[in-house]
């Protein structure tokens, strides 16, 4: 699989300056925790599991969440794991292409239990996503996970959601973060990317944010996502790939503020009735949450519908701009320091601050490519929309 792979071969080399790399879920996990992207949900119980995964396959997705917890009630458990197995086989009968599957569970024991009942397809699960993560907590689930791979003899990786009161609480936030940083970094092999769970912490609140407002702009929020990429997301190699919350809009809606996406960009490259489509469905909030999202040491994006991949991938592009100063700050005759004038001639390129930042730059351009140098994130987005 790759990214932008579902568009025509003779579009990408109009957009790319380098194109994506090619990856599969067995290529080194480094890799694959930057590739998630836009990680897609869907519900374990719909009917028609296994058309949904090949359709959005071919649109583009390359990493979905299977739910088994709060996306569906909890009669209907059960159920939902009957559904897994059955469309599991159905994607392996057929020799699928598939994104990259997890399964969201709700207890430690579905682990071994639905590797056990998935049989051979087992082979297209990638890993299981851990809700409510604590130390305590997170410990039997990554027992479990280890479990799974002794008896599958196959790699599963975990993705930790973090959403625990204790968490959000200042109180034992601290305590909590430590403690997560702790079993994490035990599992360190097996944990491939820890996601937010930003909706339960406005809940402990009574809180949701309206389509007009960013997860940065809920206080509350914004200090808990800091505090984790503090303690979470350092670049020193302690630290892993923390992805995105999850934008809950994807219909029209009564408005209160002016739209976020600024005309110009739309107008340079012909895309007004774009703009004018974005803005209608509420999507130009989610294109300032994602740039906000890399801003503050975020990668990727946790994601409910399939209007909102495509946004998050267009925006995962590194510019011909970023490359050129990612390429400059890493050249071998540069590893005694200095500064440099960068190569756009609009900034200063500090070698020894800016490294960590050349470093991530440089595996994301090779995972969703660079593009060319008149191109931008408008021309991604049309791109990419039109082959889905």
């Amino acid at each position: 699989m790759r990214h932008f792979g579902h568009i025509p071969s003779a579009v990408r080399a109009g957009l790319f300056h380098r194109e994506p790399v090619d990856f599969t879920a067995d290529s080194p996990a480094r890799t694959l925790a930057v590739a998630l992207g836009a990680t897609l949900y869907s519900p374990a119980t719909r009917p028609r599991l296994a058309d949904a995964v090949r359709k959005q396959a071919g649109r583009g997705v390359v990493s979905m969440v299977l739910c088994l917890e709060d996306s569906i009630s909890d009669a209907d458990v059960e159920a939902g794991e009957a559904n897994l197995v059955q469309h599991f086989a159905d994607l392996a009968a057929d020799g699928s292409e598939v994104p990259l599957l997890f399964i969201r569970v709700r207890e430690p024991h579905q682990i071994t239990d639905l590797v056990d009942r998935l049989g051979a397809s087992v082979r297209l699960l990638s890993g299981f996503v851990l809700p409510k993560f604590t130390e305590n907590r997170g410990r039997a689930f990554l027992e479990a996970l280890t479990q799974a791979e002794r008896t599958t003899g196959r790699r599963l990786f975990a993705m930790p959601v973090l959403e625990s009161p204790d968490l959000l609480h200042l109180e034992t936030r601290a305590e909590t973060l430590a403690g997560i940083a702790s079993i994490t970094d035990k599992y360190r092999d097996r944990v491939l990317a820890l996601r937010l769970g930003v909706t339960d912490f406005c809940s402990a609140y009574g809180l949701r944010r309206s389509p007009d407002m960013t997860a940065y702009d809920i206080k509350i929020v914004a200090n808990v996502i800091a505090d984790v990429v503090n303690v979470l997301g350092r670049s020193d190699g302690t630290g892993f790939t923390v992805t995105g919350p999850v934008w809950e809009y994807f219909r029209p809606g009564e408005r209160m503020f002016k739209p976020q996406l600024r005309r110009s960009p739309f107008l340079e490259g012909r895309a007004e009735d774009l703009r004018t489509a974005l803005i209608e469905h509420d999507l130009d909030g989610l294109l300032r949450e994602i740039e906000l999202d890399r801003a503050n040491g975020l990668l990727g994006k946790t994601c409910i519908h399939p209007t909102h991949v495509v946004p998050v991938h267009a925006l995962s592009v590194v510019s011909h701009e970023e490359w050129s100063d990612a390429q400059d700050i890493l050249r071998p005759e540069r590893d005694g320091g200095g500064v440099l004038r960068s190569a756009y001639t609009n900034k200063m390129n500090e070698v020894k601050p800016h490294r960590a930042w050349a470093e991530r730059t440089l595996l994301r351009a090779e995972v969703f490519g660079v593009a060319k140098e008149d191109v931008g994130f408008v021309d991604l987005l049309t791109a990419g929309l039109a082959g889905s």
